[in-house]
């Protein structure tokens, strides 16, 4: 694997690891032992690998007791793992293969969550489908925000953690998480200047 994140075979963990160092103005290997990378295997042919970084994601955000993020990008597949794990068992307003078999895991849901769509991403909340994303946002209890901007990453504040995504044209390629104060703080100034500049979503 080559660990030079400026040469065109570096992985997507190197990048990402190289991108969110520069973010914090650190030395990447002084992260070593405070953050977690999984990247979606190359050339995978098992579901379950080709989409660790949305799994793990997901994970994440369903034990977490708030969520605050910015995406700027629309995975479907993210989107209805997230779906799956944002659902109560009262919920009866979304297809019913969007709901979660277990209740158990469905009971575990954060109590306030706040998505900023940013770049292609907000596109989603307008348009043809928009009224039908906005909707499901709704029903989730999601508070949406556009923002007009684009974002490298994925970044998502979920609880005492933070997951930053690398996203690619099939979705997330590597996620990193981690506690650590310096990725922490970043995460969260990132977190509030979009918010700053976003705009609230409406249902309707």
């Amino acid at each position: 694997m080559n660990d030079d994140p400026s040469a065109p075979s570096a992985s997507p963990a190197v990048v990402l690891r190289s991108l969110v160092a520069s973010a914090v103005d650190a030395d990447p290997a002084s992260l070593d032992d405070r953050v977690e990378v999984v990247e979606r295997g190359a050339g995978a042919t098992d579901a379950e690998d080709a989409a660790a970084p949305a799994e793990r994601l997901v994970e994440l955000v369903a034990a977490a007791d708030s969520v605050v993020a910015v995406v700027p990008r629309f995975d479907a597949d993210l989107a209805r793992r997230l779906d799956a794990s944002l659902s109560s068992p009262e919920t009866d307003s979304a297809p019913d293969d969007s709901v979660a078999d277990d209740p158990e895991d469905a009971a575990n849901v954060p109590s306030e969550v706040r998505i900023v769509f940013a770049g292609a991403a907000s596109d989603r909340l307008t348009g043809a489908t928009g009224p039908v994303v906005r909707r499901a946002l709704a029903d989730r209890g999601i508070d949406a925000y556009r923002h007009g901007g684009g974002s490298p990453v994925t970044v998502a504040l979920a609880g005492d953690r933070v997951a930053v995504g690398l996203t690619d044209g099939d979705g997330i390629s590597a996620l990193l998480w981690t506690d650590a104060p310096a990725v922490r703080e970043w995460a969260a100034a990132t977190c509030r200047r979009y918010l700053d500049a976003a705009e609230p979503v409406t249902e309707g």
